[in-house]
């Protein structure tokens, strides 16, 4: 990771922050409540002499042995959790007590259980000293020197481990490379591993939903902070901003159980499994659900498994970790029914990858290459779709490619939009979870920018096409081209006489509910116009490569 300077900006006053509980003064203090002692605001000293501030929470009566589970996040250790889940993402909240860190472990709950939870607020947020990065190398060696000095406690084994959604398993990608001494184990819950194509720029097409809410979020510092949407606007191609937001996730060696969710589309799905698969940890767990993430953290049975990853990690005690399969996934037939499978790897080995045609006369997909043929729609408001049928009952999990030949006609650019449905037996959408809280979502998504339809020769695969993101090459008038489109990770089960749609639209397919701001991806600054022309057949061989699992008997 390099040290680039990033733009900053002065940090907004933390105590005028109204979407959060009033926030306590910088002062310490210790207190008894809920069967834990309370230690608010223990100063970590960083090894450049910046303090930053940290809550404490250890089961009363504990005074030796304790493991520690740190929760690392820029929400403001205040900032509890009672009432703060919608209720629409279906967190139960008789599953978590109000002393809960948004999207962290539940310091009672854990405590119960002989474990010490630590809620750190880092560098620049909230009251802690120095400026806030996001990410990077200042706080990978931030949380490093907090894990050391939370290792020392006296009260503490000397294990920590980490665990939490999103921004609270992002963090854990980033300091376990630089293997401080006490940490032990990580539970990664959801996390996006490449901040370019996962978090800011889908296929090149900026985010302009969930992005400049996250970097809202992260603006509460008696100091400054960096102003992450004005850098993400200001870098629109892969160069020295981003490569100072990379990750060493081969560095990663410490034992790792990581979840991912195939409802996240478009945030922290394809990062969560690319981080399992590249990571160096010997002892290494992946899960894959399609429920909602937040819900999914908070299960009982979740957390049950957590125990026993920690436990045994953190402990040394003997649980089930040992019999855990490497991967356990959900295939999905719609929101809310799944079966459970045990699995050794991801991708599957024994998929069975099989190309169809796109058909541009007929809106359908084919076996075999059909006549030439086009379809034309509006490049802002329209869409096309091509449909399969399926005569017997038929799994799809892994990566695909949709490869288009594609002219713009009204503008020397084109932002594609790509959706996986399925279709019950009468042609009616068949709705999955999405994100959080929706229950209408699709299979798959994917997105491109034609400009950056370029591939890396190294890091691409018949399935899995990737895009450097460092240059663009602008469409001439008249020029048809292809263009190789990822999809997102999915895992889905049809029935006989269901179907799976793809969708291609010039515009988000999925789009937020009006009224409602729940984080959700959105690309509303988009270079389309006029229309967009796929062409199919012969001549322009446009087609989806998609990855069929036989069952394991066959």
């Amino acid at each position: 990771m390099s040290r680039f300077q990033p733009l900053m900006r002065p940090g907004v006053d933390p105590f005028s922050a109204t979407h959060k509980p009033p926030l306590p003064p910088a002062e310490y203090g210790r207190h008894i409540e809920k069967g834990l002692v309370i230690e608010r605001n223990c100063v970590i000293p960083l090894r450049d002499g910046v303090e930053i501030f940290c809550d404490l929470y250890r089961p009363e009566g504990a005074e030796r042995d304790l493991p520690i589970l740190l929760a690392w996040g820029p929400y403001g250790k205040h900032g509890l959790s009672n009432n703060v889940f919608w209720p629409r993402s279906g967190v139960n909240p008789e599953w978590l007590s109000e002393l809960t860190p948004f999207e962290g472990p539940d310091p009672v709950w854990w405590g119960a259980q002989g474990y010490a939870v630590a809620i750190v607020d880092p560098r620049g947020a909230w009251l802690s000293g120095g400026d806030f990065h996001h990410n990077g190398i200042q706080e990978a060696e931030d949380c490093a020197d907090a894990i050391e000095w939370l290792g020392r406690l006296p009260w503490g084994n000397g294990r920590v481990g980490m665990t939490g959604v999103s921004y609270l398993a992002a963090i854990q990608y980033l300091v376990a490379p630089l293997k401080p001494g006490p940490l032990a184990a990580l539970n990664p819950w959801e996390g996006f591993s490449d901040w370019y194509r996962e978090f800011a720029y889908h296929g090149g097409i900026l985010d302009t939903g969930f992005l400049p809410r996250a970097s809202d979020n992260i603006r509460f510092s008696l100091n400054r902070t960096e102003n992450t949407w004005e850098n993400i606007k200001a870098h629109p191609l892969i160069d020295e901003y981003w490569e100072s937001k990379l990750l060493d996730l081969e560095g990663i060696t410490q034992p790792a159980y990581f979840v991912a969710s195939w409802s996240d589309q478009g945030l922290h799905l394809r990062g969560t499994i690319e981080a399992w698969r590249r990571c160096s940890s010997e002892q290494k767990w992946l899960d894959i659900h399609g429920q909602k993430k937040w819900a999914n953290y908070y299960l009982p049975a979740s957390r049950d498994r957590q125990l026993a990853f920690f436990d045994h990690f953190m402990r040394d005690r003997p649980t089930a970790v040992t019999a855990w399969p490497k991967v356990r996934m959900e295939v999905r037939e719609q929101h809310g029914v799944a079966e459970e499978r045990a699995e050794q790897e991801w991708p599957l080995a024994r998929t069975e990858y099989r190309r169809l045609w796109l058909d541009g006369v007929q809106g359908a997909l084919r076996d075999t290459v059909p006549a030439t043929g086009e379809v034309i729609y509006d490049a802002t408001e329209g869409q096309t779709v091509f449909d399969w049928r399926f005569d017997r009952e038929t799994e799809i999990s892994g990566n695909a490619n949709l490869t288009l030949w594609v002219e713009a006609d009204g503008s020397d650019d084109m932002d594609l939009f790509v959706a996986l449905q399925k279709l019950d037996a009468d042609g009616q959408p068949v709705g999955f979870t999405f994100y959080a809280f929706f229950e209408n979502g699709p299979i798959a998504l994917g997105w491109l920018r034609a400009s950056h339809r370029a591939l890396d020769p190294e890091l691409s695969s018949p399935e899995r096409p990737v895009h450097p993101h460092s240059h663009e090459e602008r469409l001439k008038p008249g020029e048809c081209v292809p263009v190789e489109i990822e999809l997102w990770p999915f895992s889905v089960r049809f029935a006989p006489g269901e179907s799976l749609r793809v969708v291609v639209a010039g515009s988000d397919i999925y789009k937020r509910e009006e009224g409602l701001m729940l984080p959700f991806a959105l690309h509303e600054d988009t270079r389309n116009a006029g229309r967009h022309i796929i062409r199919t057949g012969e001549d322009y061989p446009s087609s989806i490569l998609l990855p069929f699992i036989p069952g394991k008997t066959a």
